[in-house]
């Protein structure tokens, strides 16, 4: 097949139940699709279980998708991505939201500065977190969801969304402040 750059032209050939279209575009996007998975899901045999599901929905249902201009399509395939990994993570009974009653002195402070540290070692952190703490900060921070819109995606409160995101970045800044003193010559 010669090379798509097209979506629109690519959509339908989908639609037509073109193969190699459908690989085209599996090409295109997995590498953003599994960034974006592993932000929720850490084992990398459930991100490619996740993923595996994520395309049989979005190949599945790609005839009902609407092209609304550049962006559109990964935008549609990132929303299934981030509901299948809402999805497992719920159904593996890994969304868990935890209560600490009291927070140590060594998680509140100031925010670190981040401005020299490579955003690996800052994704590395967020992966570490718990998963409760990890997907509600995911949602509010890089998929920019208010706490109204996680309550009712989690099926939680909205305070419950906020303590969570409270602590989550505690946790974060705790584990930056503890990695820039350990790198400090």
């Amino acid at each position: 097949m010669k090379n798509v750059d097209n979506e629109i032209e690519l959509l339908q050939l989908v639609n037509k139940g073109d193969h190699s279209a459908m690989k085209m575009i599996y090409s295109r996007y997995i590498r953003a699709l599994t960034a974006l998975c592993g932000r929720y899901v850490v084992d990398d045999e459930d991100v490619k279980d996740v993923l595996q599901d994520s395309f049989v929905k979005i190949f599945g249902t790609i005839g009902s998708f609407r092209y609304k201009g550049e962006g559109s399509l990964r935008a549609w395939m990132s929303r299934i991505v981030v509901n299948e990994s809402l999805d497992f993570l719920q159904q593996k009974g890994r969304m868990n939201f935890v209560t600490v009653p009291e927070l140590t002195d060594d998680l509140v402070g100031p925010e670190p500065d981040t401005t020299d540290l490579p955003a690996s070692v800052i994704f590395g952190f967020i992966r570490e977190l718990p998963d409760g703490y990890r997907t509600i900060f995911n949602l509010f921070v890089i998929e920019r969801k208010s706490h109204r819109e996680i309550a009712s995606l989690l099926n939680i409160k909205e305070s419950t969304s906020a303590s969570q995101l409270h602590r989550a970045k505690q946790l974060l800044a705790s584990r930056i402040r503890e990695y820039l003193n350990n790198t400090k010559i």
